[in-house]
Order: C-alpha cells, then sequence, then structure tokens
C-alpha cells in the first residue's frame, strides 16, 4: 500500500512523542493536600486596590448643590454614563483637581482617597461625596495558559486563579509547582514563585494580585519533552515523505 510507509512514521512520531512527554496527574492537579478532613479554612485577607503612580482615576463628585459640583465634573451627574473626570496620578502620586489643587492619592486605597479628596471639598461644597474608581487596573497573564494575554479588572479586584481562569486555565503542559508573579511595589520589582498544587497559597500575600502584575506559567517538562522529540523527528517524517511524493510520482508501490 502506497500510504504505508506514512503510517510507519506517524506511528514512530506519536509513539516517540508519548514516551517523552508523559505526565502525570501529580503533574496537573490543583490543591493536592485538600483531603476530606479539609472541611474550611479562615480568610485572613482582604484586598483593597493600592493606587499607584500612572494609574488612570475616575473621579466624580457630588453634593446637594448638583450647579456646584458639576464644575468638579465633565458633564452631568451619572457614573453610570462614565461621564466623570479622569485624572492620572503623576510620577510623585499626585492628580490635580480644579480648585483644591494637588492632593497625593498613591500608596492609599480607594476609599482612603475618596476621605482625602472629600475634606478638600468641603471647603467649596455641602455634604459632597466623591466616587473614585481605577479604570486601568489590569494584569498581563503569560506562558503555558490557552488565551495570554492583558486583561482589564473594571471592579479592582482579581485573585490569581480568577486571572488564570480569564486566560482559559494552564494547559495541561503548564509547571503548576512553579508559577511566577512579577510585582512592582515601593519602586522595587517583586517576585514570587506559587505552588498551585498546595491549599497554603490562599494564605500568600499574592493571592491577589495588583494592578500591573504579571504572572508568568512556565513549561512542564512535558511541553519541552515535545518540542524536543518534534525537531528530532521532523527530519525522518520529511524524508518519509519525500519517498513518499518519489513513490507515487513514479507509479511505485509500498
Amino acid at each position: 500500500m502506497r500510504l504505508r510507509l506514512a503510517a510507519i512514521i506517524m506511528l514512530l512520531f506519536s509513539v516517540l512523542l508519548l514516551s517523552e512527554s508523559c505526565i502525570t496527574r501529580k503533574d496537573i492537579s490543583y490543591f493536592q493536600d485538600i483531603t476530606d478532613s479539609t472541611k474550611t479554612q479562615p480568610i485572613n485577607r482582604s484586598f483593597d486596590a493600592i493606587i499607584q503612580p500612572g494609574d488612570i482615576l475616575s473621579i466624580h463628585v457630588t453634593s446637594l448643590s448638583p450647579e456646584a459640583s458639576s464644575f468638579f465634573n465633565v458633564t452631568g451627574e451619572s457614573m453610570d454614563q462614565q461621564v466623570a473626570n479622569t485624572y492620572l496620578v503623576n510620577a510623585d502620586g499626585n492628580v490635580e483637581m480644579p480648585l483644591i489643587g494637588q492632593i497625593k492619592v498613591a500608596g492609599n486605597t480607594s476609599p482612603v482617597a475618596k476621605f482625602l479628596i472629600r475634606n478638600k471639598l468641603e471647603k467649596y461644597l455641602a455634604d459632597p461625596t466623591v466616587s473614585i474608581r481605577i479604570r486601568n487596573f489590569k494584569v498581563t497573564v503569560l506562558g503555558e495558559v490557552q488565551s495570554p494575554g492583558v486583561y482589564t479588572i473594571p471592579n479592582e479586584k482579581i485573585t490569581l486563579i480568577e486571572a488564570l481562569g480569564l486566560a482559559g486555565d494552564l494547559t495541561i503542559f503548564a509547571q503548576r509547582s512553579n508559577v511566577l508573579i512579577i510585582r512592582e511595589k515601593d519602586g522595587q520589582r517583586q517576585f514570587m514563585k506559587i505552588d498551585l498544587r498546595s491549599k497554603e497559597f490562599f494564605e500568600s500575600e499574592f493571592y491577589y494580585l495588583h494592578s500591573n502584575d504579571v504572572v508568568y506559567v512556565e513549561p512542564g517538562k512535558g511541553r519541552i519533552a515535545s518540542a524536543d522529540a518534534w525537531y528530532r523527528i521532523l527530519p525522518i517524517v520529511l524524508s518519509g515523505l519525500s519517498t513518499i511524493a518519489l513513490f507515487l510520482r513514479f507509479g511505485g508501490t509500498l
């Protein structure tokens, strides 16, 4: 049969891949130390996003006098229509608002920044209310995931598990014991390796991601073995296909 040689080549290729890229359940299972006796785990931390230099803030002001508070907004009074002013947090961590000038917001959570701005506004408005949203809260997920990319988070709060879910989950080749998180904080770049096979991950300060965090999922031995096997078998496959082409061209049989 003319295609017999092709079948043999593909069979050898498949056997080689399976033999060198064997992945066990221990390699791919999450939270392996959660047993039947593990019923609950205390939640010891909460999360509020920290405003950073370079953030874009949506700041909306209301008061007992809509006409007076409109001075601090672009148009209207509705946050649902996303008509509030946007402010860039400068390198010094400040935003500059009409009348009240520079306000230090970097290093604070949104509730604290609201309080600081509200105190400044009380000089000009009766019973002011301030709403703040970080409009460019985003995380980057790279490596062995289904859909790597940059993801914007509208509610300013996301866990590592949720970020990986947005990226389509880890591939079967991902190194679950060695997920790297890169974070910029207080003028330094931090690097943390996370083991997703253990429930201890839930207690980590990196369980909640910060804006601009980068998550890198390292490829495991299966991916490396598969790639290596492919490059070693490729010349054999090409040679076999060339032979088949010659036989077909000259009317030979295999």
